[in-house]
């Protein structure tokens, strides 16, 4: 495969899991930040004493800010951070959801896809 096929692919890669990753982020955290408003009296009182349930979710935001620049350190972090999610939401817990595997394992494949990337990326710059 000639490099210019191998920056297609990368560039396949990164555009899919940049955008991705950040629809599902952003939808994650304005529902983590609302879902739980109500209890606490609702409107802005309760979104902010309900923020710190986006935290996860705020953080996986910076991460993508990371992996948007350096794609190899940022997708390892994610993909770390999937892995670290996976088990703390699905198997460290007495309770299992088809739903939250799904995201917590999306997310680990997203974080893959910037590690492909940044792979493809670096071994097409040393072809040429």
């Amino acid at each position: 495969m000639n490099p210019s096929e191998q920056l297609r692919y990368a560039n396949f890669f990164r555009v899919f899991a940049r955008y991705t990753l950040l629809i599902i982020t952003l939808l994650t955290l304005v529902f983590a930040l609302l879902s739980g408003a109500e209890t606490y009296g609702g409107g802005w009182q309760g979104i902010i004493k309900n923020s710190p349930n986006a935290l996860p979710w705020a953080g996986l935001l910076l991460l993508l800010v990371i992996a948007w620049k350096w794609e190899l350190i940022g997708g390892s972090i994610i993909t770390f951070f999937g892995l670290f999610s996976i088990y703390f939401f699905n198997i460290g817990r007495n309770h299992f959801y088809w739903s939250t595997l799904l995201l917590t394992l999306f997310i680990t494949l997203l974080g893959g896809c910037f590690l492909a990337s940044g792979i493809i990326r670096r071994a097409a710059h040393s072809q040429i």
